[in-house]
């Protein structure tokens, strides 16, 4: 394969960033192609880590480009922020090594007001992802080519605000300020300009010229907007085949989809989460895994692994193999349960239902298996692994019908056990 799409086949929070800076390290571009700032990954090189938000995990690399597609809705000023501040930790980012595509959805104050004032049940960030893709749909969003074109921005501002406006004033909240909004908008656009390009003409000229694409999405499967735990969900689609509209890349057909799968489960905010452990052993898998957000710093809630959602994701997203990560969260554990059905009203179903409340009201149904006392931290072979560690792993893919690729036993990028090389040819 030329190409590979990673994406999360949970609720997000999988360890997507150990995995991409680990094919990044091979490939020629990284692309980011959905999501906002509202993401985030996490990378360990050397000991050094890197927690990046918008900017495409490539970035650390001196020879890799890195595009933000299309499909992303960028904050110009936390873009700037974000590059600021991977520049002061010794990362080169310029022009040459990072480009925005010039049709991406820009998000503005206004959308981060709004976001903060609605849908907090919803468990959403706050960094106005929502609200910008509203805009982008209802066809009155600000793109990031708009920046060249002032008088076309003003227009569009207008518009935009004659919504927002008018919907603040009927819920009791003071009216955007034009001016002020028009003013922040023309002093952040000249520091984008020498990043702003056509990212869908530049990757079909590394297609043809066989460079190895790397496609790195964001939040995980069951966050997807359609797809996923709705409304529990992100405001994008999360699938592997939304990497070549959120790209411009029209041609994906020899392309490897990556999963990537935790050995247990979790979630961050609000939603519906069957497996979900409140006792110590859910505490104790979220004191070893370090469950905290990248981006928010917010506890992840934790539980068993789900093979039932993970299988179903799997098939909604196209995913060809998967990536599983934290193995080593696992040891030390006399018993490991692994949800392999549900029951929903006193039938058993094998799919996660798409209605909210009968996501609710499903009740795992657990299978046991013995767990393992000898560590696998950093091992780098099967060898190395205890024999019921491999057993578990082999178990998960008959339950999920997908084989294990790679396997994570560590954050760091060398421990890793390679099955099958998602850029092979």
């Amino acid at each position: 394969m030329t190409n590979v799409v990673v994406v999360g086949t949970q609720w997000g929070d999988e360890g997507k960033g150990k995995i991409v800076d680990w094919l990044s390290s091979r490939a020629d571009r990284v692309v980011r192609f959905q999501g906002g700032h509202n993401a985030g990954h996490t990378l360990v090189i050397d000991g050094k880590s890197y927690a990046l938000s918008l900017l495409p995990s490539g970035i650390v690399r001196d020879n890799t480009i890195s595009y933000i597609g299309n499909g992303v809705v960028v904050d110009p000023w936390a873009l700037m922020k974000e590059i600021d501040r991977v520049t002061q930790a010794g990362l080169v980012v310029n022009p040459e090594k990072l480009r925005l595509a010039s049709n991406a959805t820009l998000i503005l104050p206004v959308h981060v007001t709004l976001d903060q004032r609605r849908n907090k049940h919803i468990g959403t960030t706050g960094r106005g992802i929502g609200p910008a893709y509203e805009d982008k749909i209802a066809r009155r969003s600000i793109r990031v080519g708009d920046l060249r074109q002032p008088e076309q921005l003003k227009e569009r501002l207008t518009m935009l605000l004659e919504h927002h406006n008018a919907l603040a004033v009927g819920m009791g909240y003071e009216p955007f300020s034009y001016d002020d909004l028009l003013a922040e908008i023309m002093a952040v656009g000249p520091k984008l300009e020498p990043y702003i390009d056509r990212v869908w003409q530049r990757l079909d000229a590394d297609r043809k010229a066989g460079r190895r694409i790397l496609f790195e999405g964001a939040q995980g499967i069951m966050l997807d907007v359609d797809h996923g735990t709705f409304p529990f969900v992100t405001s994008s689609n999360t699938v592997a085949p939304q990497a070549g509209t959120g790209s411009g890349m029209g041609d994906m057909s020899r392309t490897y989809a990556l999963g990537i799968t935790k050995a247990y489960t979790t979630r961050v905010g609000n939603g519906p989460f069957p497996t979900e452990l409140f006792d110590d052993v859910g505490k104790g898998l979220g004191e070893r895994g370090r469950e905290f957000g990248t981006v928010t710093g917010r506890q992840r809630r934790c539980g068993w692994f789900d093979a039932v959602m993970v299988r179903q994701a799997l098939k909604i997203g196209g995913i060809n193999g998967i990536a599983l990560t934290k193995l080593d969260v696992l040891d030390g554990m006399d018993v490991i349960k692994v949800c392999v059905g549900y029951e929903l009203d006193g039938k058993r179903i094998d799919y996660f239902p798409s209605a909210t409340a009968e996501q609710e009201r499903v009740q795992p149904i657990y299978e046991e298996l013995p767990g393992w006392k000898d560590s696998t931290f950093g091992a780098r072979t099967w060898a190395e692994l205890p024999a019921e560690a491999v057993k578990y792993v082999r178990h998960i893919e008959e339950l999920i019908e997908c084989p294990v690729a790679l396997l994570s036993t560590s954050p760091e990028r060398e421990d890793t056990i390679l099955v099958t090389d998602p850029f092979g040819d």
